[in-house]
């Protein structure tokens, strides 16, 4: 094997720890064996299929030749329309100018922290969280990590921003999160916002302020009393800071249909431009044009989601019941309350324990071996997203789950849990 020496990013970037497992279970499950894969943060679209008007206008702005290279920052059709389903659907005000359109949300990610953070900077993000560690690695920031804890819903408080706010850059928040399928509640977006100004109202003209990263990618799927809020509604002067990263991808079960967008002050959104011009990032022509079209089908798009959260809650409060029952019985087992999202946030707390042939269960990674192989689970440690090696806490995503399956799987998991010591 080669020892030629590669950049430093090259030589100390991990790849995706999600995506890895996840190819590991699915490998697995075509070599015959039957696992309940609940590992990767997408939809089987034999069981979550995209809208069907949207599968339409794809099919048909193909057939139009919509095939050429897109603007960089987006065609102009789809920024209104994405403009105007803003403003319809969430009350956010933006000019087409102020959006940019790329494919999905990783490249929007990606440009916004390359527009903002220099070498250095400080960038202020909770863990758990979805890949904000390898993005502050990328662009040579401070890592300012947030323990969450399970009290808050794993999500950061004023006091846990408070803590590294004097100098940051950045500030990371995902509402609806993944991995945790929770939110943050009004009054505590509008204490981190109210921080944030605070924050910038101290700085000198010319210096660089405090922006805040908002990943919402998730909003359109809140249960129950669960509500989401922006920074902008709660506090409209934040428009200045806020930089939002958004998109079809979980709204519409519509991950590989790449077409995401990005709103926030026109300076940042410019540079952003001209980053992603370079990178070539931009989603498919024919996906734009028709993905500009659905955004005013507004009646189309009530029912697609009604029915769509429908199917996804059900599978969360499932799964959820069944793990409070198993605590109920006596096991070493909890879950969070499902919220948001495609995620229920999960405990497998069985580290010391002994089994069958007498392996002692010696830390969380043998645990999570221990559920694949003895329960035939699939779900992804918390330590995947910056959490603790140690933490007994997991990310279980029911994209892909097949509802019936779910008492069969939970009959398993009891199993299991009943063969230990």
């Amino acid at each position: 094997m080669s020892t030629a020496k590669l950049s430093h990013l090259a030589e100390t970037l991990i790849g995706s720890e999600i995506v890895k497992l996840g190819n590991m279970i699915s490998e697995r499950i075509r070599a015959g064996e039957k696992i309940y894969n609940f590992t990767i943060g997408d939809f089987d679209p034999k069981v979550f299929p995209i809208p069907a008007e949207l599968e339409k206008l794809i099919i048909e702005s193909y057939q139009q030749r919509n095939t050429s290279y897109p603007a960089a920052e987006g065609v102009l059709d789809l920024r209104k329309a994405v403009s105007q389903f803003l403003k319809e659907w969430e009350g956010l005000d933006y000019a087409p100018n102020e959006i940019q359109i790329a494919s999905g949300g990783r490249p929007l990610i990606y440009t916004i922290f390359k527009a903002i953070v220099d070498k250095g900077d400080k960038v202020v993000y909770g863990v758990p969280s979805w890949n904000n560690n390898h993005y502050v690695h990328m662009t040579d920031g401070e890592h300012c990590v947030v323990e969450c804890k399970v009290e808050n819903h794993f999500m950061p408080t004023v006091d846990d921003v408070r803590e590294h706010i004097k100098g940051a850059t950045l500030i990371c928040l995902c509402t609806p999160q993944n991995p945790t399928g929770t939110t943050l509640t009004k009054h505590d977006l509008s204490e981190i916002c109210d921080l944030i100004l605070a924050e910038n109202a101290t700085r000198k003209e010319g210096e660089k302020k405090c922006y805040l990263l908002f990943d919402q990618m998730y909003w359109t799927l809140t249960y129950g009393s669960t509500v989401h809020y922006n920074p902008i509604t709660v506090r409209p002067a934040m428009k200045e800071f806020t930089v939002f990263v958004d998109g079809i991808s979980k709204a519409f079960a519509s991950t590989g249909v790449r077409v995401g967008w990005s709103m926030g002050p026109e300076l940042v959104i410019s540079k952003m431009k001209a980053i992603l011009s370079h990178l070539g990032a931009w989603a498919p022509m024919a996906e734009q044009k028709a993905v500009a079209k659905y955004l005013y089908e507004k009646d189309a798009i009530a029912a697609y989601l009604t029915q769509f959260k429908s199917e996804i809650e059900i599978r969360l409060h499932n799964i959820y019941d069944g793990f409070i029952a198993l605590k109920e019985k006596g096991f070493t087992v909890d879950a969070v309350a499902p919220q948001a999202a495609i995620y229920l946030t999960i405990n497998i707390d069985l580290v010391g324990k002994t089994t069958e042939s007498g392996t002692i269960l010696a830390s969380q990674q043998d645990v999570t071996s221990y559920i694949l192989s003895e329960a035939k689970l699939a779900v992804v440690p918390f330590s995947a997203f910056g959490g603790a090696s140690n933490s007994p806490w997991y990310r279980l995503s029911v994209g892909t789950c097949i509802k019936e399956e779910i008492p069969a799987m939970l009959d398993q998991l009891e199993s299991a849990l009943g063969k230990l010591k």
